[in-house]
């Protein structure tokens, strides 16, 4: 919803003013040059990104324009929650009596009062694959910090993919913008012969290609660049906060010490308090 509403305060701005300067919009109506911008752009992006990237941006597009609630408070309350089960029960009757839950979640009396979690695989899959190697024995914290880091970092560099790719277009724009504007003003002195008033307004209509492309990039297409990149580093947050929770468990720490561990490397705007955590903590442990 904020991205339609960024792109109505930028239209309104550009053309608002342009508007109250008695600009003619008539002048900006240039549907070719439009096509020559968006066919080149679109042709430059297939061209410089291979099949995966593309399928991945053109589902990513769309989901800019949806409110998303997945990584807040509620969720980073229920995986502290349930790590702090987990831990509990691995501590009291060995990691080896995790094995169960590990191996199959969906009907895990464990993972069960936590849907929200459940409905998201790759979340769960993380950390049962980790817990799986912590279950199995003679793991090292410091080898599986690694592992994780590996994992986190390829996972970054997939999901910011679109994000490339939408910023080396919108780096593009411009200079496509000028292409467009150049084949203009081409047009225009190839009509030398006629008068000055529409050579005048020939070469008004050229300059519009030059506007378009820097309008396009840095009004729509590079914004959206920026934020793939926040949505991508939103999501990171809840592997981080799995990531530091299990290692400071393997260190030895207390169940409760833990999951603080976890809470402590959220973004404050997310992060519940010490007293949110304990409380919910205290309600998990009388369920």
């Amino acid at each position: 919803m904020l991205v339609i509403v960024g792109y109505m305060v930028v239209l309104a701005s550009v053309f608002g003013g342009y508007a109250l300067m008695g600009g003619h919009f008539g002048a900006l109506y240039q549907p070719l040059e439009l096509l020559m911008i968006g066919g080149a752009a679109i042709g430059a992006f297939i061209v410089g990104n291979d099949r995966h990237t593309i399928g991945a941006t053109l589902k990513a597009i769309p989901k800019l324009f949806r409110s998303s609630k997945k990584h807040d408070k509620e969720l980073y309350m229920e995986i502290l929650a349930l790590l702090y089960v987990l831990l509990s029960k691995g501590r009291k009757d060995g990691m080896l009596a995790l094995e169960s839950d590990v191996d199959d979640p969906q009907t895990s009396a464990i993972f069960a009062p936590y849907p929200m979690l459940l409905a998201d695989a790759p979340l769960i899959e993380f950390l049962t694959d980790y817990l799986r190697l912590i279950v199995s024995g003679n793991t090292d914290p410091f080898e599986i910090d690694q592992l994780m880091e590996h994992e986190l970092d390829t996972y970054k560099h997939e999901a910011e993919a679109p994000a490339h790719a939408l910023a080396k277009v919108g780096d593009a724009l411009p200079a496509l913008g000028i292409v467009a504007a150049v084949l203009g003003v081409v047009h225009a002195l190839a009509s030398a012969d006629l008068p000055p008033s529409v050579m005048g307004e020939l070469i008004a209509h050229a300059m519009v290609g030059t506007f378009l492309g820097v309008l396009l990039a840095y009004g729509f297409v590079s914004p959206l660049a920026s934020l793939i990149e926040h949505k991508v580093g939103d999501s990171l947050k809840v592997y981080q906060c799995i990531k530091v929770t299990l290692l400071a468990s393997m260190n030895g720490y207390a169940p409760q010490l833990a999951v603080e561990f976890g809470r402590k490397i959220l973004r404050s705007t997310e992060r519940p308090s010490f007293t949110e955590l304990d409380g919910h903590v205290r309600e998990v442990k009388n369920r």
